[in-house]
């Protein structure tokens, strides 16, 4: 299947304005439900090799928010021929690396379209330990939406995309039910990749993502609180 391409978003990534840096290092309590932990976030179709647009406030927020954390971008194509294995095998090989090294670390996964498929596919192989240590999930223009869960949002955090359909929800698993609770799948209204009921196909809403302050707080909010 093709999936639309995010690679117009890239020269759009000045216009995001991060928040300001923290006054001082968050204080880490001792016992903190997350001593370390690694945001791997999976890019959209067309978006280079490296931290996807759709994350980039967002993540900025999160680190300068919570202690001891990295960023790992996902290492696969995300190009429109929808090899989304091999990211698969990327994240759940990094994170049982890491967990070999540290058994502590906990892990936030972040998709953007394409990137949301690698997310729900790979959700649907982790168990035990990998399973655990995955406190939170964030989905955004994710092609593989199902109807109905808990964890869908709209743009604003409310049930307008509550039962929206993506586009190939028909050919992947999507959200386990066993994930639901630590996942936010957020959907713009019309977006036609997660929202096919309102929209067809690559609509502007699709794009929006990156520089919605909604998004990026909702996302941020629900990384934090799972982390902490």
């Amino acid at each position: 299947m093709i999936i639309p391409t995010l690679s117009t978003l890239a020269g759009l990534s000045v216009l995001l304005a991060l928040p300001p840096a923290a006054q001082g290092a968050p204080m880490l309590s001792r016992d903190a439900k997350c001593p370390s932990y690694l945001l791997i976030e999976a890019r959209g179709t067309g978006e280079p090799q490296g931290p996807s647009l759709g994350f980039k406030t967002m993540n900025a927020r999160i680190l300068a928010t919570v202690p001891n954390g990295t960023d790992y971008p996902v290492v696969y194509p995300a190009d429109p021929f929808n090899q989304v294995d091999v990211g698969v095998r990327d994240i759940i090989r990094e994170i049982n690396a890491r967990l070999a090294d540290d058994p502590d670390t906990c892990f936030v996964l972040q998709g953007y379209s394409q990137g949301a498929t690698v997310i729900t596919e790979t959700m649907n192989q982790l168990s035990g330990a990998p399973f655990d240590a995955v406190k939170a999930a964030i989905l955004i223009g994710d092609t593989t939406h199902k109807p109905n869960l808990d964890c869908n949002v709209d743009g604003e955090g409310g049930n307008s995309t509550k039962a929206a359909i993506g586009v190939l929800s028909a050919f992947y698993k999507g959200v386990p039910d066993s994930w639901v609770s630590k996942t936010k799948d957020i959907c713009i209204f019309g977006d036609g990749v997660c929202d096919s009921l309102h929209g067809i196909g690559t609509t502007a809403q699709h794009f929006f993502y990156p520089f919605d302050s909604s998004v990026q707080n909702i996302g941020a909010t629900f990384a934090i609180d799972a982390l902490q």
